[in-house]
């Protein structure tokens, strides 16, 4: 794989595609192609048929390089919304550019520089390709001189769609409790805006989109695809007029956000934006998501993650040694490897309204400390992990009494209280250094093995009254100091994994993967909504990341009843298996089909963590599922799912993916080829509502 710049052609080359951009006298860079791999001297022929096509005279009220803009800046003739906006003194916002230069990293990295004029300012574009995936990684960097300029936007990249009639996008939207859900809607000529106010990635959207030309399904057509490494406030803007291309500006921070001040000889990175080209459907882009996730972005990806039991839907906040203790010795008789005391053992913490931010054990609910419940549940063959929401306090703390100055506020105004609590303001570096102080000394002191890091509020009245100045600089420096802290305690503490939580899954997101182990996907954990929220988690996110509890009836979310163990337990099979039920109540054939079922799931545990997954029908009242398929393609799990069953009808086959064809495989006491099973399909027999099953596939021939 290769990068290259020369006669102002960039060229980047990945397994499978081509990506160019060309950079001419008016040093505007223009987007040329992306697609299928083509030679590198055809993509020198595009870039000069770009220009001559931009050379023409254009009628007034139109730029030439409108929509084609590699990185469009904001002023002169540009009239789209721009990826970079700056504002200089004497209120210019208008940015001019000249192409200083090129850097060549090494045979993956290429920098373009260039120099604002007028101004000693500098930014540069950079890309980065991988030998193992068509990925591409975008980002940009922005150094100031000796003046004082303002950030208004500053995007990752803007992302060029080809010419088609038809542009269609696929992104994730929700809400708490609902995240995550699959939604496709027509580009018209205008703008279209996903982003986060919140602080936070958001359950409400996330920063993902693919784009096809409407004819695109699960297996067949061309979709590309972007995401954001980024986990506070973000905006993905599609623009497009008639006659021009969709073009997708993607980035860090909200509309109106600050703007960020720079001070003389600062340097402003944004987070990186990934995208992708497959011609094998949406399908295609979601596995190769998955395996550049897996090989690029997530840490120690090759272990398996182990069964959980967590205490929270058991006890709440009634938590104390001798009740935690009964439900790890019921957890760790189920087979459960990993032990995690939520919320309620530290401060006054007997409810959501007092003790966040006194990051100290509680010694009336456990008088001897956690050692002795930690010591037991290793004895008991099992991990030991805890709760802790870092950046948030509540008023009733003694953290908020001492220091009252540390939550994001306006002068004279009392902050928004969200679940009784605020959000400390880790933009300050005292702060965020008492934060990881806190959490070292925690993990110092015990001997623990996971860490659930929970975020239950948004940020709101984002004031800092004693810096004012510095109010733009929150919406990035929080999400910054959030990831100093998580890489430093992860270095410290190489044992320890993280779970990224934010109130379900209001942080998922490819910044927070890179120093996170699992997600949690959502706090409803009702085993049909899990469906469709693991069904678009899926696509572009992987299973070895996706947190799954089995959890009581009725749900706390829509009191749903009538839906057997089994079937729960086979949904949240589909990722990293957890239980979050209150075992003391389970009745003995419960526990039993549960430990059989849990037994069941390290035996798959390899192939849905780790294989190649394949989604078979969309979640709804027919029959669907989720395959996983080994690297050698010699074994392969499927979890099928039938929510309903109307009238007297029977499940189609069902037409397996990712098989070796010439292959013959053992299925429910049968031998058929690979090619039997993709092209004709499994025949299964689901009866009723809420039937599911686990069907495995070994290579015999």
């Amino acid at each position: 794989m290769s990068v290259s710049f020369a006669d102002g052609v960039l060229v980047l080359q990945t397994p499978g595609t081509t990506y160019a951009a060309y950079c001419g006298a008016d040093d505007i860079p223009l987007h040329c192609y992306w697609g299928p791999r083509i030679a590198s001297a055809d993509a020198v022929v595009l870039a000069a048929g770009m220009a001559g096509r931009l050379a023409v005279e254009w009628p007034s009220f139109r730029s030439a390089a409108n929509g084609h803009e590699e990185y469009p800046l904001e002023g002169r003739l540009q009239f789209g919304r721009a990826a970079l906006s700056l504002e200089f003194p004497g209120a210019v916002r208008s940015t001019e550019w000249t192409l200083a230069g090129h850097l060549v990293h090494d045979e993956h990295h290429v920098e373009l520089m260039f120099d604002v004029q007028r101004y000693e300012v500098s930014v540069s574009l950079h890309y980065r390709v991988y030998e193992d995936t068509d990925v591409i990684d975008r980002w940009a960097s922005l150094r100031n001189g000796p003046g004082v300029v303002d950030v208004h936007r500053f995007d990752s990249a803007a992302w060029v769609m080809p010419e088609w009639e038809r542009h269609r996008l696929s992104h994730l939207t929700g809400r708490w409790a609902a995240e995550t859900l699959l939604r496709r809607v027509e580009l018209v000529d205008g703008r279209f805006v996903l982003e986060s106010r919140r602080g936070t990635t958001s359950h409400h959207a996330n920063p993902w989109f693919a784009i096809d030309d409407g004819s695109a399904t699960e297996d067949f057509g061309g979709v590309y695809s972007a995401a954001l490494h980024w986990s506070g406030s973000w905006r993905l803007l599609a623009q497009r007029e008639l006659g021009e291309p969709a073009q997708v500006l993607f980035g860090w921070g909200h509309e109106g956000f600050g703007p960020r001040r720079l001070a003389a000889g600062e340097v402003l990175e944004t987070p990186v934006s990934s995208g992708l080209f497959s011609a094998a459907g949406f399908g295609g882009v979601s596995r190769m998501w998955h395996a550049y996730a897996l090989g690029q972005v997530l840490p120690r990806a090759a272990e398996d993650r182990p069964v959980l039991f967590n205490s929270w839907e058991a006890t709440g906040f009634s938590v104390d040694e001798a009740g935690q203790l009964g439900l790890a010795r019921q957890a760790a008789s189920l087979g459960c490897e990993l032990f995690v005391l939520d919320d309620g053992w530290f401060g006054r913490r007997s409810s959501d309204a007092a003790g966040l931010g006194d990051w100290w054990v509680s010694r009336e609910r456990f008088p001897r400390g956690l050692e002795p419940l930690i010591d037991e549940v290793h004895e008991l063959g099992m991990g030991f992990g805890l709760w802790v929401e870092p950046e948030m306090v509540n008023p009733d703390s003694d953290l908020y009494r001492a220091h009252p100055d540390w939550v994001y506020r306006f002068e004279g105004r009392s902050p928004a209280l969200m679940r009784n609590q605020l959000v400390l303001n880790l933009a300050r570096p005292d702060v965020a250094q008492w934060v990881l102080r806190e959490l070292d000394s925690l993990l110092s002191a015990h001997d623990l093995q996971f860490v659930k890091w929970d975020m239950n509020r948004p940020v709101a009245d984002a004031g800092w009254p004693s810096a004012p100045g510095a109010v733009g600089r929150i919406w990035f420096d929080h999400v910054t100091a959030v990831y100093s802290i998580l890489d430093v305690l992860r270095e410290k503490h190489p044992g320890v994994a993280f779970e990224a939580c934010s109130g379900g899954g209001g942080r998922v997101d490819l910044g927070m993967m890179a120093r996170s182990d699992q997600f949690w996907v959502s706090d409803n954990t009702d085993a049909l909504d899990r469906r469709s929220i693991q069904h678009g988690f899926s696509q572009v996110y992987p299973a070895r990341t996706m947190a799954c509890w089995v959890t009581d009836q009725p749900s706390f979310i829509n009191k749903r009843v009538g839906v057997p163990l089994e079937y729960r337990f086979h949904v949240a099979m589909a990722g990293v298996l957890g239980i979050g039920g209150d075992l003391a109540a389970w009745s003995v054939d419960e526990l039993a089909l549960a430990r059989e079922l849990v037994a069941e799931y390290k035996v798959i545990r390899p192939l849905v963590q780790h294989g190649t997954q394949y989604r078979l029908g969309v979640p709804g009242r027919e029959l669907s599922a989720v395959q996983y398929v080994s690297a050698d393609r010699a074994e392969s799990v499927v979890l099928a799912y039938q929510e309903a069953q109307q009238f007297d009808s029977v499940p189609r086959p069902l037409q397996l993916r990712g098989l070796d064809a010439d292959a013959v495989y053992s299925v429910d006491g049968l031998e058929l080829t690979g090619a039997a099973l993709m092209s004709y399909g499994l025949v299964l027999h689901l009866t009723g509502d809420y039937a599911s099953r686990v069907i495995r596939l070994e290579r015999v021939l």
